[in-house]
């Protein structure tokens, strides 16, 4: 296949390529999945050895999908934490913080991370739903004087140990003050960008939010050139490092009908403060009833995985199905196959032996602690 007949793959104009679709063609994509109406690279050949390249040197993944919703206006920080259950009162200018939005009975809409830019200027950078839309429409009749829209910003992840060193290779020494959870604007030879200390992948890295999607081909040039002599290489969002680091996956691990107490997030939840926001109510009522069903940790007893499961896999009890796997793939550094899963409540016991359904027979997997992975988040945030 030509290189002309790799761009032009697709399913038409109604899923749009980010501004660095043609250097990951270039740099060796070759396969991409959808993603907020967006292509997303998924292969750039071994899922392991991508693995790999991130937890020893760094990969450089194309993360445009993650579309930002900005909001500003006098009202906009009333109106962003009417959004989230999580308590935004401290959330300096320059800081991000890991939030989630949740509809009127406490389910998930998204667990996207928030940039605060400015006073009264906010991103919201999304996992894969249509935040974009809900918040428009919860503006309509919110009486608050806000500004909603999907700004021209792309965000490239950087991710990695050597990361540090590519990063101060590119904006000098003063990159490496950048503390985690933090953002500063920076200008790489005329190419404006925010960079943040975040992303998906539980490694020390970082995220570079292009504001001018004309310059996306320029931009992952200047980087992988400047990467080189660490041994930088084009990749994507790991599936291996995320499930090891117990990183959630919208859609898989979590969806509108899943809370935040069922997956074990109550430090996202702020139900004492004054603000009110959108499922405080619901939330109240779960935590005073208990969640029927939460997420847990599984090391499956089976032949290494080939790749992550694309359907969710019944999870049995005594010979009774008690929930379901949402995300499961070998860990060549664990040497185990680990995976996330939604069970009864009564099937959380660490050490409690199960049956997982998979599609050549049931096997047996044991509930342990995640992350599976560096728990406390050491090297992200180092």
């Amino acid at each position: 296949m030509s290189k002309q007949e790799k761009q032009e793959f697709g399913f038409g104009t109604q899923i749009r390529k980010s501004p660095y679709f043609d250097a990951t063609v270039r740099w060796g994509a070759t396969g991409f999945s959808v993603y907020n109406h967006m292509y997303i690279p998924r292969d750039f050949g071994s899922p392991e050895q991508n693995f790999w390249n991130l937890v020893n040197d760094a990969i450089l993944c194309d993360v445009a999908v993650e579309r930002q919703v900005e909001i500003t206006g006098p009202d906009a920080a009333k109106f962003v934490q009417m959004l989230t259950p999580r308590d935004l009162s401290k959330l300096a200018v320059g800081q991000c913080k890991y939030i989630l939005i949740t509809n009127a009975e406490g389910g998930i809409l998204n667990d996207p991370i928030l940039l605060r830019l400015e006073e009264n200027k906010f991103w919201i950078s999304l996992a894969d739903s249509d935040i974009l839309l809900w918040a428009q429409g919860v503006a309509v009749n919110s009486g608050m004087d806000v500004k909603i829209c999907e700004p021209d910003v792309s965000p490239l992840q950087l991710q990695g140990p050597k990361s540090g060193e590519i990063m101060k290779a590119l904006f000098g020494d003063s990159i490496a003050d950048l503390r985690y959870y933090w953002l500063r604007e920076y200008d790489l030879d005329g190419i404006k960008l925010i960079i943040s200390r975040t992303g998906w992948s539980s490694e020390l890295g970082y995220e570079l939010y292009l504001q001018d999607g004309s310059r996306g081909d320029e931009l992952w040039e200047k980087i992988m050139a400047a990467g080189q002599p660490f041994g930088l290489q084009p990749g994507h969002t790991s599936s291996i490092r995320r499930i090891e680091g117990g990183m959630l996956s919208y859609h898989a691990d979590m969806d509108n009908q899943t809370n935040p107490y069922e997956l074990g997030l109550d430090r996202l939840v702020d139900l004492d403060m004054e603000a009110d926001f959108i499922g405080k109510a619901a939330l109240k009522r779960i935590q005073t009833e208990g969640v029927t069903r939460k997420q847990i940790g599984l090391v499956i007893d089976a032949p290494a995985l080939t790749g992550p499961n694309t359907r969710f896999w019944a999870v049995e009890k005594d010979g009774v199905v008690v929930g379901k796997v949402t995300s499961a793939v070998y860990s060549p550094r664990l040497e185990q196959n680990i995976a996330l899963a939604m069970v009864d409540a009564d099937a959380v016991n660490l050490g409690l032996k199960l049956d997982v359904v998979m599609p050549g027979g049931a096997v047996k997997a044991t509930v342990v602690e995640k992350p599976f992975y560096d728990p406390n988040k050491s090297i992200a945030a180092a």
